[in-house]
């Protein structure tokens, strides 16, 4: 897995921010797997809100990623996957610099080599329906912290790192 990182450390972001209060440094817990070819990544942040769905978040991926990264918020299910290896392909074919998934993934050795950052909680061989539900750039609570569209977002084998603004 590609290793390089075009932004500072988590762990180096963190001892920058240890002290802060106000909220607008956030760590997300330590629950999320590394399925994709890039262990690192780092860009501004998209969001995708679905429930065992994936229809809004088939749209985004298929869109232009522009070094983003897109944060989907499933809710935390383990029933369905919302990410398979067609669509970690079209994500780092379209210029995702990541994604990272509040729920679960399928065909892991595809996704295993699709140049795209990809944090999930767990794999799930069983796929979602379609159904149009869901919402795009709204406000998302992941694993109990905030993520907003616009703000940035860092990963490295270390953890994952939200702001507001980049150091």
């Amino acid at each position: 897995m590609n290793s390089a990182i075009s932004s500072p450390a988590t762990c180096d972001l963190c001892d920058a921010h240890k002290n802060d209060s106000d909220g607008d440094f956030r760590v997300l817990p330590p629950v999320f797997r590394d399925f994709g070819a890039r262990s690192a990544f780092s860009g501004r942040v998209v969001t995708v809100k679905c429930h065992e769905d994936n229809s809004h978040f088939k749209a985004a991926v298929e869109s232009p990623g522009l070094g983003r990264v897109l944060v989907v918020d499933g809710g935390g299910s383990l029933r369905r996957a919302l990410l398979g290896g067609n669509l970690g392909a079209a994500a780092a074919r379209n210029g995702w610099a990541g994604l990272v998934i509040d729920g679960c993934v399928r065909d892991v050795a595809e996704l295993a080599v699709s140049e795209v950052g990809i944090r999930a909680l767990a794999a799930m061989p069983l796929p979602t329906d379609r159904r149009g539900v869901g919402q795009t750039d709204v406000a998302v609570q992941i694993q109990g912290v905030w993520v907003r569209p616009g703000d940035w977002l860092a990963a490295d084998a270390d953890g994952i790192v939200v702001m507001s603004q980049p150091d």
